[in-house]
């Protein structure tokens, strides 16, 4: 879930994998698009492990 103190955080509640996070970060700039006409960038950088 994102988290209630800064939206810019995600937070685990136990039991997700990175490609859950993935398709949060997905969805939630999908809905922005669609809602409010905004492309938002992402600041996270990933790492190949």
């Amino acid at each position: 879930k994102f988290s209630e103190k800064h939206a810019n955080f995600i937070v685990n509640l136990g039991g997700a994998a990175a490609q859950d996070v993935k398709k949060l970060i997905n969805l939630a700039k999908k809905s922005v698009k669609n809602k409010f006409k905004v492309k938002l960038e992402e600041e996270i950088q990933y790492l190949d492990h």
